[in-house]
């Protein structure tokens, strides 16, 4: 079996996976062009919580984990299977961590079904969500991301979704394709880490961007997985995908060993912006 790539997703606003945009139909293209997984894993900036744990149950809910948003996107179910031995195989795999097995409190939240939706429309693989211990320092990140390297020998396809830039505080949600200078700036600097050594990714804590662009480190931590794997495996991040939403928003996907044709930015990807926000509800009370 060839080994699985690795994807970090920047997945923006929940309304991503009703619309059909740049980065939309860029994601489906990914999951077109890729191997068929045997299972997912995936480690999405929405489930950070005090524990490091996995979903083991065998039929994950639908998780809603946001406000404001129309109906259309409340209604909205993924129902793949979990896969609760692969969770076990986790537990294993990590140790001497601890790992704790979710039966019923979380399932699969909006950073992962919202690209699923387009990665794998069908939800026929079955999706185990690794949580962000948030208790953690970030090399914690690093290291356990190497651990759950070997799991892409074993058909397994590891997901990482979160947003390199994610400022809710100084979103536009007018402008859903305006990127702030300061933006670009530290998201031009994670392209140049990646290419330089993954490994040493937590450099970018120095950038004079950083509390900027990760006022809060839940959805730069996903990004950090990627790092790690690609350091386990000496190898570099590809910038997939690259463009902005709403000023303080990047939308950058990565992948390793994912032998895609690399699309530079939102233009190459199609042209339209990605899907904003409701206007009723301030940015940082949505939740995204």
């Amino acid at each position: 079996m060839s080994k699985m790539p690795a994807l970090f997703v920047g997945h923006g606003s929940p309304m991503n996976t009703l619309e059909d945009n740049g980065y939309t139909d860029a994601w489906k293209r990914f999951g077109q062009a890729l191997p068929r997984p045997k299972a997912l894993l995936v480690i999405s900036a929405h489930w950070y919580f005090g524990a490091t744990a996995v979903t083991a149950m065998s039929q994950p809910r639908t998780i809603h984990d946001f406000y404001g948003f129309p109906k259309p996107l409340f209604d909205f179910e993924y129902p793949a299977p979990g896969d609760p031995d692969l969770a076990n195989e986790i537990k294993e795999l990590v140790k001497p961590r601890w790992l704790g097995l979710d039966q019923d409190q979380w399932g699969l939240d909006h950073g992962t079904w919202s690209v699923l939706a387009h990665l794998y429309p069908n939800a026929d693989i079955p999706v185990v969500q690794l949580s962000i211990n948030a208790l953690k320092p970030l090399d914690y990140h690093l290291d356990l991301a190497a651990s759950l390297a070997p799991l892409r020998e074993r058909g397994v396809m590891i997901l990482a979704s979160g947003n390199v830039v994610h400022n809710l505080q100084q979103i536009q949600w007018r402008q859903p394709d305006l990127a702030f200078d300061w933006a670009e700036r530290f998201d031009d600097a994670v392209v140049e880490q990646m290419e330089r050594d993954p490994a040493d990714i937590l450099r970018l804590l120095d950038h004079p961007d950083y509390a900027s662009a990760v006022p809060t480190p839940d959805h730069f931590v996903p990004l950090l997985y990627v790092a790690g794997l690609a350091a386990a495996d000496n190898s570099k991040p590809d910038p997939l995908l690259r463009g902005y939403s709403m000023g303080s928003i990047s939308m950058t996907c990565y992948g390793v060993g994912a032998q895609l044709d690399q699309q530079t930015n939102a233009d190459a990807a199609g042209g339209n912006a990605a899907a904003a926000l409701p206007g009723a509800v301030p940015p940082d009370q949505t939740n995204m």
